[in-house]
């Protein structure tokens, strides 16, 4: 008898240590720099917050979610999100909130099954994720999403955090490998451009949380910066948030002049009657320009939409390379160098499904005349 109650405590013994083993916690310290607990496996999750569901699908963990804000139930005309169009059933999800951070935690409750974690970006946007994970019980991870910029280091971060928790470290490292690759191979292609052989350019219709007009654009457009080109809009000596978005002057493009326009196709979203399209179209002060003269207006994917597209970033630099400097891109087919980074990032390509949505504009000359 006694035999037999030493063998079952020590099963007990045995199974206890094992199952700790099995479901113990780990910690990942986030981007507030804290330590969060959560569950050694985590399979079920949910993605608060612009950009958060992009990094999700580039680390191919996109099954594991169990709920989606409402940006990702809508349908519109437009959609720039490559993650999103190579992941329609994004739309058929139960939604846990309104879109840019506003969580609801009583619909985070009913989710079935339950996220086992909270993945944030943007901490300080929509409900705060201290609060949240009171509310809730369940822990939130929260990512800075950064951009490929001066703060390509906090994207980094942003995707190891995020591989960490979900055991998919190695994804993590080739994506954050794929990144660096690619804006390298930018870098080598154009470093010893004579700065007299780099024609002056503008990217105007840059979306800000919305569409906007022509004069809205970007001081440091990753895209032209990484093929060191000439940005009229960007002054030496910029840094942090004079890179980020900014409405110039039309006086001042005019004074400007540049060689060569590029339209962001996100303005598009503003209708016929407005918006850069229309702008280029029918303000005369657009029309004595000599890039709109001599019909060198071209269309680029749209660069923020739900936060900054990665993908679309390196897609629009390789364009903008052949256009401006063909001798140095002479391997580079813009359209399926596109697709070739969406199906390395996203498993898909969808060039083709956003040219068409945006009327077949992109990487190609802009009727404005």
């Amino acid at each position: 008898m006694k035999k037999g109650l030493v063998f079952l405590f020590a099963g007990i013994l045995v199974f206890s240590l094992f199952s700790n083993v099995c479901y113990a916690d780990q910690k990942i310290v986030d981007a507030m720099g804290r330590a969060v607990s959560i569950p050694d496996k985590v399979e079920k999750v949910i993605c608060s917050g612009p950009g958060c569901l992009r990094l999700l699908t580039y680390l191919q963990a996109q099954d594991r979610i169990v709920g989606v804000d409402d940006m990702e139930t809508r349908r519109t005309q437009f959609d720039a999100r490559p993650y999103a169009l190579a992941n329609p059933q994004f739309k058929d999800y139960p939604e846990f909130g309104s879109f840019r951070g506003h969580d609801n935690p009583e619909q985070i409750l009913v989710l079935e099954p339950q996220p086992q974690v909270i993945f944030k970006t943007y901490a300080t946007m929509g409900h705060d994720p201290i609060e949240l994970s009171k509310k809730t019980g369940i822990p939130v991870i929260v990512l800075n999403y950064g951009d490929l910029g001066d703060n390509r280091d906090q994207l980094f971060q942003a995707i190891r955090i995020m591989g960490q928790a979900l055991g998919q470290d190695k994804r993590a490292e080739e994506v954050v490998a794929f990144f660096e690759s690619a804006i390298q191979d930018l870098h080598d292609r154009t470093k010893d451009i004579p700065e007299d052989k780099r024609p002056s350019c503008y990217i105007g219709g840059i979306a800000s949380k919305g569409p906007h007009g022509y004069q809205s654009t970007e001081p440091g457009y990753p895209p032209l910066a990484f093929i060191h080109a000439n940005n009229v809009a960007y002054s030496t000596g910029l840094k942090g948030k004079a890179l980020m978005h900014s409405n110039v002057a039309k006086e001042k493009i005019v004074d400007w002049d540049p060689e060569i326009l590029f339209l962001d196709l996100s303005t598009l979203q503003m209708g016929d009657q407005s918006g850069g399209l229309y702008e280029l179209k029918t303000d005369p002060a657009y029309a004595a320009l000599t890039a709109v003269q001599k019909g060198k207006v071209y269309g680029v994917l749209p660069y923020n939409w739900y936060s900054r597209n990665y993908g679309s970033i390196l897609a629009n630099a390789y364009y903008m390379g052949k256009l401006i400097y063909p001798d140095r891109f002479e391997d580079v087919a813009p359209r399926a160098k596109a697709d070739e980074i969406y199906s390395y990032l996203i498993g898909k390509g969808v060039f083709e499904v956003m040219n068409q949505s945006f009327l077949d504009l992109v990487f190609k000359p802009v009727p404005v005349k």
